[in-house]
């Protein structure tokens, strides 16, 4: 059978600084038709480059230096550029990490959406913009038509990415590649999608790359999973296998560093993998893994080993049993400690016995809402929030909730159009350009997309701005930059290397108050876990405070003190983090926690356009719980379930206590 998708042999060669950095080296993997294939490893290891090669898109320095790369039997280095445009446009389809850097700024969604058609189908007009519409709705977008008429900037970093994907999906391909797809998205719209994804290999016997640092997603998704390590395949075959039982301490050690159920910031630090990789084109003596390896012996140190052939799968290690040890389900029966991610319990300093009951941040009856045409969108409605000292209070739910916009009026990137924000009992002036420069130090935001948050015309030292060499190297020590990284600028780094950037450049002036907004979004595992000790260790030593906006809810378990979940725009249930995973909960935060569990029934449903939001409850339409007329007609309060946790829902909590599965 020919594959969707082959690398033989394949090296990838960057040219830069006057010499030739090898970035790829020998890479040997094939793709099936129909066949769903994982990539997995850190920032930099060569994940998008594979990718990238596969559809002859690299960067004007790179190369294939050897080998060659086959598209359903087409050698891709021999293709005429009309065929390489038809191979684009017909057969092999791509979703990149940074929705913003594959969308056109200046046209409209639905011109561009409609593009497809009209190149893959020849249709034109209203047909095109018919069925563009149509691909729209089918990757759970809420008010396609007003989508289609929307700019990329007017939608939120999820959306934009859904958008992607429904371009993508649009020309049925044969091969779909997919680099990081669902960073930006929440759980319901992943498991949405993946779902879609699923749908469309069965239809259209659709063969799979799929790029993620999430192993979770993984293993969910993909038969098989090849996982890369400073451009080398070190581990490959059957996904249960590989990660149910690694057989290369590097798979172990990024399976260790995955927040797992029963730790959290006040217990127990995150495992990480000690060091960093080592810099592009490195050409180490011995495996190139030795000097991050917790096994590794002088043999490893001087001998490279070869790709090894275990039966089902292969290994690069010399000794892959031991690696096995090294597995989060070995450790989990024994004591010793591996990595630098040791257990170790810290402070907290947002508990209940350190609070002085003033809180440092208050926003108290906030809303904002924007015209839309002649429709009104209520993007935020009525939210009290505060934040104590040393507490991270975590921000949860769907792409389009309020999440972001509840951030930017809290750090003064847009004014509310109600409500007050005070900091330290200091009223705060709604625009952050009419605020104190020490206002302004203290509180500081992380953003979403790194690329969009970055000069790209200054160096990585002068984005950083620390006060001095000795601060900076500090800074960027801690989230694990190199040296050499600080002389660049954010174009010649990849997207998780941008996040390490901004993260640094957030703490370069020692605020008291970080809003986070998806921060790790766009890390590999290793990194993400020295990101949330990082944090943690911070907020112990200095009593930093944290609002942390993500979608994933196990880093949302292990970092945050109390949980605030959001839906259309209102605040529907807000508590301590063990409370709300214990329950009672929410219909909805039920919903919200069963979307990442693949043997849950996922929530159905659109989520209402926020310009015509539903009458009564505002999750009424979708509720499984719906008890009657009186979620149709009466919005509820916010009741309390006891121990500062409340729920707006009609249901008593001792009722919501007895959850019912997420209805099919």
């Amino acid at each position: 059978m020919t594959a969707a998708l082959a690398f033989q042999g394949v090296d990838v060669t960057y040219r830069a600084g006057g010499e030739d950095r090898r970035v790829l080296r020998d890479l040997n993997l094939a793709i099936a038709p129909g066949e769903a294939y994982g990539l997995v490893g850190e920032s930099g290891c060569g994940k998008s480059t594979a990718a990238f090669a596969a559809v002859r898109y690299l960067a004007r320095n790179g190369q294939v230096s050897r080998g060659q790369i086959l598209v359903d039997g087409q050698n891709i280095a021999g293709l005429s550029p009309r065929e390489l445009r038809q191979l684009r446009s017909h057969k092999v389809a791509m979703v990149y990490q940074d929705p913003s850097r594959a969308l056109n700024p200046s046209l409209r969604i639905g011109r561009q959406m409609a593009e497809v058609f009209e190149v893959s189908e020849g249709l034109t007009g209203k047909p095109a913009f018919d069925r563009a519409e149509a691909m729209l709705a089918r990757v759970q977008i809420a008010s396609p038509d007003r989508v289609m008429t929307a700019y990329p900037h007017e939608l939120s970093g999820g959306m934009q990415q859904r958008v992607v994907i429904a371009m993508a999906l649009s020309i049925n391909p044969t091969l779909l590649i997919l680099d990081e797809p669902t960073t930006a998205l929440d759980a319901t719209v992943e498991a949405e999608i993946v779902a879609l994804i699923a749908e469309l290999r069965r239809e259209f016997s659709t063969a799979l790359l799929f790029i993620s640092h999430n192993l979770n997603l993984i293993a969910r998704t993909c038969e098989r999973v090849g996982v890369l390590y400073a451009g080398e395949l070190v581990e490959e075959g059957p996904t249960a296998a590989v990660i149910g039982d690694p057989r290369h301490p590097y798979t172990a050690g990024l399976l260790r560093s995955v927040p797992r159920p029963g730790l959290n910031k006040a217990t127990a630090r995150l495992d990480t993998i000690p060091g960093s990789p080592p810099p592009a084109g490195a050409m180490p003596v011995g495996c190139i893994f030795a000097d991050r390896c917790p096994i590794a012996t002088d043999r490893c140190r001087a001998e490279a080993p070869p790709l090894a052939d275990l039966g089902s799968r292969l290994s690069r290690c010399f000794y892959p049993e031991q690696a096995a040890d090294l597995s989060p389900s070995s450790l989990r029966h024994s004591r010793r400690s591996l990595s630098s991610g040791s257990p170790k319990a810290r402070p907290v300093g947002g508990n209940d016995e350190e609070r002085d009951g003033r809180p440092v941040l208050q926003a108290t009856n906030l809303s904002k809402i924007f015209s839309a045409g002649d429709k009104i969108l209520h993007a935020v409605n009525n939210i009290s929030v505060d934040l104590h000292k040393g507490e991270t209070l975590g921000i949860v739910g769907e792409s389009g909730s309020g999440k972001s916009t509840l951030a930017r009026l809290i750090v003064g990137l847009i004014p509310p159009t109600e409500g007050a924000i005070s900091l330290d009992t200091e009223h705060l002036a709604a625009k952050a350009t009419r605020r104190s420069s020490s206002q302004l130090n203290m509180l500081q935001m992380i953003f979403q997309n790194p690329g969009a948050a970055l000069n790209r015309s200054k160096t990585i030292r002068r984005i950083i701005g620390a006060p001095s060499e000795e601060r900076l190297r500090a800074l960027a020590h801690d989230v694990r930059l190199a040296d050499t990284v600080l002389n660049q600028k954010p174009r010649q780094l990849s997207g998780g290397m941008q996040q390490r950037v901004a993260i640094a450049r957030a703490f370069a002036g020692e605020p008291e108050i970080v809003i986070c907004d998806e921060p790790t979004s766009a890390l590999d595992v290793s990194v993400q876990a020295a990101i949330l000790n990082l944090l943690a260790d911070l907020q112990a030593e200095r009593g930093v405070s944290y609002l942390f906006i993500s979608h994933d809810l196990n880093i949302v378990h292990y970092l945050a003190d109390r949980i605030a979940v959001l839906y259309l725009g209102r605040l529907v249930e807000i508590g301590p983090t063990e409370a709300i995973f214990s329950g009672p909960r929410h219909p909805y935060t039920e919903a919200l926690l069963a979307a990442a569990d693949p043997d849950r029934a996922r929530l159905k449903g659109d989520p209402p356009s926020a310009t015509d939001p539903p009458p009564g409850c505002a999750f009424q339409t979708r509720c499984p719980r719906k008890i009657g007329r009186i979620c149709e007609e009466q919005e509820p309060e916010l009741i309390d379930a006891g121990g500062e946790h409340a729920i707006r829902c009609h249901i008593p909590a001792t009722e919501l206590n007895e959850p019912r599965p997420i209805q099919e």
